[in-house]
């Protein structure tokens, strides 16, 4: 990779595939944005880059990447695939660029307090996928033709969705009447039919239909 091309991405600006750091410090919370690009549709993790996209270098580079390559065999499971280009600036400075693909053994996670902790990517933000995100990205490995009837429940979601654009899971659950397991579990198959489109949120995920 050459300094050209890390300038080009550092243009695009931090987003659902570009995120900056100055430095590796806290390696344990800058492993969930590689986490989240490889749960979601891959991109690139920048060291030595400003918040604002300048491309300023950090010094000892080498000690940087020895970290962050540390914390990702600790903390990142199951093992995480990635591309790693280390460019000087000068002789006291550098930048690393790691390329993450969009992964075939998706979810990633880290364990954290004893739970399981999965994050996809949202714009420019990394945030923890629910129990509904990580199944779709569970079962969304590998695509497959789903075949299924429609019932009231799923008339009474298509019907709300027509009408007012989005739904949550629990507006669907108390439409609908329907246990919580039983709701996640017809949104999740829905949205893996290609018939709905999850949007992860921070604090509740929404479902739209999915545009033909």
């Amino acid at each position: 990779m050459t300094l050209q091309e890390i300038h080009k991405i550092a243009q695009q600006g931090e987003g659902l595939k570009v995120e900056f750091k100055k430095k590796a410090a806290f390696p344990e919370k800058i492993v969930r944005e590689l986490i989240a690009l490889a749960n979601t549709e891959g991109g690139y993790l920048l060291i030595g880059v400003d918040d604002d996209g300048t491309v300023s270098g950090q010094r000892f580079i080498e000690e940087e990447v020895f970290v962050m390559e540390k914390a990702i065999s600790d903390y990142i499971k199951p093992k995480l695939e990635y591309q790693l280009h280390i460019l000087k600036l000068n002789q006291k400075k550098g930048v690393a660029v790691f390329r993450i693909n969009q992964s075939d053994n998706r979810p990633h996670f880290l364990m954290e307090e004893n739970r399981k902790k999965a994050f996809v990517r949202v714009r420019d933000r990394s945030i923890q996928a629910s129990k509904e995100m990580w199944e779709i990205l569970r079962r969304g490995r590998i695509p497959k033709d789903m075949v299924f009837t429609y019932g009231e429940k799923e008339n009474i979601l298509i019907k709300t969705l027509n009408d007012k654009g989005k739904i949550t899971l629990k507006e669907f659950q108390s439409l609908a009447k329907l246990p919580r397991f039983l709701a996640s579990k017809t949104l999740v198959r829905l949205v893996l039919a290609n018939v709905i489109k999850i949007v992860p949120q921070e604090i509740e995920d929404f479902y739209t239909l999915k545009e033909s």
